[in-house]
């Protein structure tokens, strides 16, 4: 039995769509944001990427209402896999992103029975920043220059190891790429996370790693690792005095920029789609917000609209799937 108040509810409902006045806003058609937004950052706290997300959160939050809130949170596991994963069965509602990125879309090419897919389980947002990944070894290492670490390597077959953040991740597809080109044999060592490479390094538990520039800069700039080459297409600002790969090896094969972007979970309503896409545009407008992305080795990129951004990850599903089938990867 329908309760008198909930009959009147209805009444007025119906009595007001009559005389073609607007219903009271609800629940579910309330101006959004009507609680916090929640970004999922797939990597461990402290680290580049989770540094400059909380930075942009705070912008995004002013952006989207002077009363809203951005909270970001740290879901580490399997490379990225577990937050895609998360995130990917949540509301289509707007309220929980993901900083999805260039590893996730490599991880799928590796193990295609992962359970998202970059593609077809998200909405995507907007690309936010590109960074390519620096090689780095111990301050104390004995090896100064690219080339004598490969002589190193040569000279000594499945004797040195190399840091990852995981199975898949920017600085795993990066070394694999390298020791592709230099036919050499050394070992993977994955971590759960970015933040543990450099302490890996440290200790001598591996030999070199490729970090992403906003996870590598600011530990070379605490003189705990030494540069030896960097994967964008020219020298980085930050780091001038620093050689490319694709220098090095004389192939455009080796410049790897990783991306990062937001997306949300598939079927979320393309009005909050436009809407966090505006949002996050206009956060970068903010001239300290790009200084602080780019002085840690993260050049600001924005999509022209959420079409290009899933263009754009197209393209990058071929590429990077290309890679991934030439230096043979697997989760094995």
């Amino acid at each position: 039995m329908v309760s008198r108040r909930r009959f009147n509810v209805c009444l007025a409902g119906i009595v007001a769509a009559a005389a073609g006045i607007p219903r009271p806003a609800t629940a579910n058609n309330d101006k959004f944001p009507a609680r916090p937004v929640r970004i999922i950052v797939p990597y461990a706290a402290g680290g580049g990427p989770d540094v400059l997300t909380r930075k942009m959160a705070v912008r995004l939050a002013d952006v989207l209402d002077k009363d809203a809130a951005v909270i970001v949170d740290n879901m580490v596991g399997a490379g990225g896999i577990l937050a895609a994963q998360n995130v990917a069965r949540m509301a289509p509602d707007g309220y929980n992103l993901l900083l999805g990125a260039s590893s996730h879309i490599v991880q799928k090419a590796m193990e295609p029975t992962v359970r998202f897919d970059p593609m077809t389980d998200f909405a995507h947002i907007t690309r936010t920043a590109f960074t390519p990944s620096v090689l780095v070894v111990s301050a104390t290492s004995p090896y100064m220059t690219l080339q004598q670490l490969l002589d190193a390597a040569a000279r000594a077959p499945g004797k040195l190891n190399y840091a990852s953040g995981g199975i898949g991740s920017a600085a795993h597809l990066s070394a694999a790429a390298m020791v592709l080109h230099a036919k050499l044999d050394v070992v993977h060592v994955p971590y759960k996370g970015s933040v543990e490479i450099v302490p890996s390094i440290i200790s001598g538990t591996t030999q070199f790693a490729f970090p992403i520039a906003s996870t590598a800069i600011p530990q070379i700039r605490a003189g705990k690792v030494r540069a030896l080459a960097v994967t964008s297409a020219a020298r980085m600002p930050a780091l001038a005095d620093v050689p490319t790969l694709s220098e090095a090896f004389g192939t455009p094969d080796l410049v790897l920029d990783s991306w990062f972007g937001l997306w949300a979970p598939a079927g979320t309503p393309s009005a909050i789609v436009d809407l966090l896409f505006n949002a996050v545009t206009k956060t970068y407008q903010d001239a300290a917000l790009r200084a602080d992305s780019e002085a840690a080795g993260a050049v600001v990129s924005l999509s022209r609209s959420p079409a290009e951004f899933t263009q754009f990850m197209e393209a990058e599903t071929l590429k990077l799937g290309k890679l991934v089938r030439a230096a043979h990867l697997t989760t094995k």
